[in-house]
């Protein structure tokens, strides 16, 4: 019988003893993209992976498949038409996972004074949308004008009081770490990929001067090391491609302009909302989210420079408190630090222009480079044109082959744009999908597998504790766990419970006193003794506490001044969380 570590053995003999013809290394949402594109190509395709897929930024992004209306303001009219083209076939390949959503748009006024002003934004936003609807086609409703008492009814704690106008418009929500895991099982399950997580580069192979492989290492169990040989290699490791750059080609690039995007959870009991808002930021220019997300609420994010390790960004106090006082300042009830049950930061890998001052400036476009040693590097762009992204990649890989004499490479073109992810229900023939968000246990198991959630029912009806929840007060069953080290590819209790799930992310404290189950739960699966199924817990409720650490640090404090980017905001609330 087959078990998640003999499967895992073969995945890795099968690394070592066959010569592929294209090589990922990065197991984020592009890497995953340029993995089912050389496949679905007919190429035979491997990815490695040094920790688990979309264990960075591809699971730490808004969770929005969009555009970017932000980006109009900033003339970028290539790359939103470029992102909506994509939004549109990720609605109709995932629908199971890629969902419209609605967006209230507020214009609002600091004081009376400032009415006429906030009116004349009132007209540019709804000019703006207007444009946005025309760039995106048919794919969605169109933007309308909502009245005052239909925007308080969207979220009830707006200051009605400063709106001047409102709209609603449309984009997409998805679960990202959840769609990177689609699109790497979509290569390898429909179109033969071999994938291996935890599986470290520590070398590149060459013939004369040209990359032909690499060497890896087991960062998970006792498997060791082995070679693996392609033909073709992308690089597609975000925010370390440069690091992945000068260790096959001896440089130091310095491509890549790290910047930092951090979200907060709350309850949707202290935020309601029915489905999200898209709100200003005082004295700031920029925008936040606040979307609503099962039980919980989440708000972001942050663009801020970043100079610290690529492998541990931080939450901070200071992000914190920007993001609470740029709510705290258009809501009726303010939100304190104590609110707060999860955090998480992400990376941005933008592509060094020289152009932009602020990380929020600079373009998100993605770059193709070709080094000297023949391996295609792909970064830069968003998480909405990863397919976009995947498919450059491979045709410049498929160039630089065919420029340097291999042989036996098919040149067929990109075949994702009509492509449907595994789990995908048939697309609709007309009509606009639906437009809701999962919110609960009734709908958890459609909404998180499509087609196959008969296969976690069929594990409820095997064993009725399965049906029961895996973290009490969020909208998870046991049965997930057990389908996620079984059937997708999770080796560690923080991948089931950060990944696999959002438990981590919505609420850290109740999450980490579940870990204890979670880990009795899922070590049969994985062979864990006593010794390794303690250590996981320890692991994983260290990795909670730090998630909670800012606002555990800032809870009860009150600012005396306007630190950190929030500016002339509104104050930090000092209540505690309510019941």
């Amino acid at each position: 019988m087959s078990t998640p570590l003999r499967d895992r053995r073969k995945r890795w003999e099968d690394l070592s003893s066959s010569r592929f013809d294209l090589l990922v290394v990065g197991g984020g949402i592009t890497g995953a993209g340029v993995a089912l594109d050389a496949a679905s190509r007919g190429l035979r395709t491997a990815l490695v992976e040094r920790g688990d897929f979309a264990a960075g930024t591809s699971s730490k992004s808004s969770k929005l498949v969009h555009g970017g209306v932000r980006y109009l303001r900033q003339a970028q009219f290539g790359l939103v038409h470029e992102a909506l083209g994509e939004r549109k076939r990720l609605l109709r390949n995932a629908p199971h996972l890629v969902r419209p959503l609605p967006f209230l748009f507020p214009t609002m006024a600091a004081h009376r004074r400032h009415r006429g002003r906030a009116r004349l934004l009132g007209l540019a936003a709804r000019i703006g949308l207007g444009v946005y609807d025309l760039m995106g086609g048919r794919a969605l409703h169109r933007t309308r004008k909502v009245s005052l008492d239909e925007a308080v009814t969207m979220m009830p704690s707006l200051d009605i009081e400063r709106v001047t106008s409102a709209f609603c418009y449309y984009d997409a929500h998805t679960d990202d770490a959840r769609l990177t895991l689609a699109v790497a099982r979509t290569a390898a399950e429909e179109y033969g990929a071999t994938l291996m997580n935890y599986a470290e580069v520590t070398n590149f192979l060459r013939d004369q001067e040209r990359a032909s492989g690499i060497e890896i290492r087991d960062r998970h169990g006792d498997l060791g090391a082995c070679t693996v040989r392609a033909d073709m290699i992308v690089n597609a490791t975000g925010v370390w491609a440069d690091e992945v750059r000068s260790l096959v080609d001896g440089e130091n690039p310095e491509s890549i302009r790290p910047a930092k995007g951090v979200h907060l959870s709350v309850p949707a009991t202290r935020l309601p909302i029915d489905t999200a808002a898209v709100l200003g930021v005082a004295g700031d220019d920029r925008i936040i989210f606040v979307i609503r997300w099962g039980t919980h609420t989440y708000i972001g994010t942050t663009d801020t420079d970043y100079d610290g390790s690529l492998d541990d960004p931080a939450c901070t106090p200071e992000d914190v408190r920007y993001l609470l006082e740029a709510v705290n300042a258009v809501v009726t009830e303010p939100l304190s630090a104590a609110d707060v049950t999860g955090t998480w930061a992400g990376l941005r890998p933008l592509v060094r222009t020289g152009k932009g001052a602020t990380t929020d400036q600079l373009s998100r476009k993605h770059a193709v480079i070709v080094g000297r040693s023949g391996v295609v590097t792909v970064t830069g762009g968003k998480m909405t044109t990863y397919r976009r992204m995947a498919a450059d990649a491979v045709d410049a890989a498929l160039t630089v082959t065919s420029r340097g004499g291999r042989r036996g490479v098919r040149r067929m073109r990109s075949r994702t744009a009509a492509l449907s992810l595994i789990g995908a229900p048939a697309p609709p023939a007309t009509g606009f999908p639906r437009d809701t968000v999962a919110s609960g246990p009734s709908d958890i198991l459609t909404d998180t597998y499509g087609t196959e959630a008969d296969d976690v029912a069929t594990l409820m009806a095997d064993d009725p504790a399965l049906a029961e929840s895996l973290v009490p007060g969020l909208p998870y069953l046991r049965a997930q766990a057990v389908h996620a080290v079984r059937h997708e590819y999770a080796l560690t209790l923080e991948d089931v419970l950060s990944r696999r799930t959002r438990a981590l992310l919505l609420d850290a404290e109740a999450t980490a006193a579940a870990a204890p189950d979670v880990a009795a739960l899922i070590a049969p699966e994985l062979g864990w003794d006593g010794g390794e199924t303690r250590r996981q817990v320890e692991s994983f409720v260290a990795l909670a506490a730090a998630e909670q650490e800012a606002p555990l640090h800032l809870a009860g404090a009150v600012p005396t001044g306007p630190p950190g980017p929030a500016g002339n905001a509104a104050p930090v609330a000092t209540s505690t969380r309510e019941a």
